[in-house]
Order: C-alpha cells, then structure tokens, then sequence
C-alpha cells in the first residue's frame, strides 16, 4: 500500500514511539507499536508496492509504474493474488515499451495466478498468443487461444472480438 521510503519513515515512527513508551513503561501501546511495525514488515513481503505502482499504470505513466515494481526486490515472495496482479502490470509496461519476449513472460506468469477478474485472466492469455503469432510460433499461439477460449462464455465482447481476430489471423498461416 505505501511506497517503501513511506513504509521506513512510518516504522522509524513506531520504532522511536517504541523507545519512548518503554521508557515510560506503558507496555501495552508498546505491545500496539510492536504489532505496527511487523505489520508493516508483513505488507512489504506480502503486498510490496503494487497498490502505489498500479496508480501510476492506471494514470498510463509507465515509467513511474516501472520503478514502482522494481522496489519489489522478491515477486516471487508476494500472495498469490499479488504475484499474478504483479505480473500483469509488469506485462503491460513491457508491451509499452515494446520489449516483447519480456512482456510475454510476463504474461504467462500472470496467467499462472489468480487476477482480478476473469476478463483479466483471459486478457493475459490473448496476449501471449498475440505475441507468439506476431513471432511465427503458431502452435503455442493457439494453445494459449484454446485456453482463453474456455472462459469465453464469461468475458466481455471486446475480448470475444479479440479472440476471433487472433483466429483468423492464425488462418493466415
């Protein structure tokens, strides 16, 4: 939820309140800053900055979102709900900056986790078969349009359109 220079400055906060209310022997706001600080240890491994990244790639600055993600030195530590979300957004920087074997990647993780919504999930899959049609490798291409095709009765008609394009594209070939 905070961005890591937050969350230091908050728990440098805990920790002085800490000292102080030892010294005055009030443990049981003690017990609370405690309680405050490993909370906020537990939300740096398990949420990392992704709330403060997917502002900035909601607001379409790439570049802040980039280095928002980055403050997250170990994804792979995340809840499951997160790593998939943390995956997504990563996935979608990369296509911005048109670096696509990364992007795809990306993709494939974020398809592996639970995401928001099922039109998102789907999304990450029409991506990467995207990808692999755009570089001529049309097996794992329809592979993943078969995946996505398993959910098409619950996404939206964009996304239906997406996917009839992408199989008429893969009829080219």
């Amino acid at each position: 939820m905070f961005s890591n220079k937050v969350r230091i400055f908050i728990a440098v906060v805990f920790l002085l309140s800490l000292g102080l209310l030892l010294y005055l022997r009030i443990y049981e706001l003690a017990a609370v800053a405690v309680m405050m600080i490993i909370l906020l240890i537990w939300d740096y491994f398990k949420q990392g900055t992704l709330i403060v990244a997917a502002k900035y790639f909601h607001a379409k600055d790439y570049d802040k979102t980039e280095a928002s993600l980055k403050e997250i030195t170990k994804p792979e530590w995340l809840s499951k709900k997160r790593r998939g979300f943390y995956e997504y957004i990563y996935g979608g920087v990369c296509i911005q900056k048109q670096q696509f074997e990364a992007a795809e990647k990306h993709y494939e993780l974020a398809s592996q986790y639970p995401l928001h919504t099922l039109n998102d999930h789907v999304a990450a899959l029409v991506t990467v078969a995207n990808i692999n049609i755009r570089f001529g490798n049309y097996e794992k291409a329809k592979a993943y349009l078969q995946l996505a095709e398993k959910h098409t009765d619950k996404t939206t008609a964009k996304m239906k359109d997406v996917i009839k394009r992408l199989h008429q594209e893969l009829k080219k070939h």
